[in-house]
């Protein structure tokens, strides 16, 4: 056996099931990831029926609906210590930021967002695990959601020494039999939800329940918030983003840090109803499913940029980063977001992207927007065609009028 192969088989077993779970030891800590809805309580229930003493509960703030006291009360009645981790500014420029240069777009459907949070979450989970000397970290995704293979991905790429995986992966516990029991145990969650929803300062997403079929889905005005049609009939809006070397700076010429570029984009653009989407994507072994998404800043950001760069890279270097943009997202996509191959990408496009300055100017209507102004630091593009052909061939003249004349005078 190789070395690799020998540490792989001394590595503990991937979490599949709720009965993988009475393996661990009682004494020792156990982290679990925690968004306060009713998979990842019930998973704090399970364990603290099974008789482990120290469950810590962590929940990684990236700008997601759920507040923090409501998780705060579920985890503490449900005998876990909770951590709620601030990680907005690392999301944003460490995942959002090469997002935008990469125009991570899901074949051509849908910008990306879970892809871009669960190795963040995961990274957090890993670095909260090692610091307590937790034997297991857990999470809740089943096989119908992609974050099953983003979060095995990404914690094995980690090389996180603990067991880790999700007890629902071969385990589906009905959703009535979750609030029954959650509901003996005193934890009275909102069973009236008929979608599941995913949120972070990049996207909401929903899925499941009501949209489950893709040939009848119809989604209740009331679960958009940003994208509602707040503004007022027959009015605009103009507005002006800037970039320097790839990512976005300020808006109308105010000076922002990226999250509240994208918190304030989210709603002037989504005033509008821009920024939705609907879609399938892949499940591990290549069936699919339906999800809805509103991202208004992220429409917008990521036209912008295309924009930008259009104004200051060659035209082979645009058509070579189409192709490695696509490259980049199937390797996020899939749970290598630690790889290799992803990284060696984003080297290219991180090139691409210091060579990236410039604004654009939007105009936005209701269901539109239209450019009014793209500007470059070092502009390929042309601002007076006329004056641009009578120099062009004034240069490519000149050899041959210099010909010309040299004769003329020897003759």
């Amino acid at each position: 056996m190789t070395s690799t192969e020998i540490e792989e088989a001394m590595r503990p077993p991937l979490i599949r099931s709720f009965s993988q779970l009475e393996e661990l030891d009682p004494d020792r800590p156990v982290v679990t990831l925690f968004s306060g809805g009713l998979d990842s309580s019930y998973l704090l229930l399970r364990l603290r029926r099974m008789g482990v003493r120290e469950v810590h509960a962590v929940s990684v703030d990236i700008g997601e609906d759920e507040s923090s006291t409501y998780k705060e009360q579920v985890a503490e009645a449900l005998g876990a210590t909770i951590h709620i981790l601030d990680r907005r500014e690392e999301f944003a420029g460490r995942y959002i930021a090469p997002a935008i240069v990469a125009q991570a777009v899901y074949l051509g459907i849908h910008p990306v967002s879970s892809t871009l949070s669960r190795p963040l979450i995961a990274h957090s989970a890993v670095e909260l695990a090692r610091g307590l000397g937790a034997q297991a970290v857990l999470h809740t995704a089943n096989r119908s959601q992609n974050t099953l293979r983003r979060l095995n991905g990404a914690l094995r790429l980690l090389g996180y020494e603990g067991a880790f995986g999700s007890p629902y992966d071969l385990d589906a516990v009905t959703r009535d039999d979750k609030l029954v029991e959650l509901r003996h145990a005193g934890i009275d969650l909102l069973a009236g939800r008929i979608v599941s929803g995913d949120s972070n300062l990049w996207c909401r997403e929903f899925e499941s329940g009501i949209l489950d079929d893709p040939e009848l889905h119809e989604v209740p005005e009331e679960m958009y918030a940003w994208s509602r049609p707040t503004a007022a009939p027959g009015t605009t809006d103009t507005l002006t983003v800037d970039f320097e070397h790839g990512l976005p700076v300020a808006l109308d010429g105010e000076s922002l840090p990226l999250t509240e570029i994208v918190d304030r984009l989210n709603r002037r653009v989504g005033a509008y109803v821009l920024g939705r989407y609907s879609g399938l994507e892949h499940l591990d072994h290549g069936e699919k499913v339906l999800e809805i998404r509103e991202m208004p800043a992220a429409w917008l950001l990521l036209s912008s940029y295309r924009h930008v760069e259009s104004a200051c890279l060659d035209a082979e270097i645009i058509r070579e980063k189409r192709h490695l943009e696509q490259v980049w997202t199937r390797e996020a996509l899939e749970g290598r977001w630690f790889g290799e191959l992803r990284l060696a990408v984003q080297a290219f496009i991180d090139t691409c992207a210091s060579r990236t300055t410039g604004s654009v100017t939007w105009q936005l209507r209701t269901g539109g927007a239209d450019t009014r102004s793209i500007t470059a630091g070092r502009p390929l593009y042309l601002r007076d065609r006329e004056a641009w052909e009578e120099l062009s061939i004034d240069a490519e003249s000149a050899p041959f009028a210099q010909s010309r004349a040299l004769q003329l005078a020897t003759a």
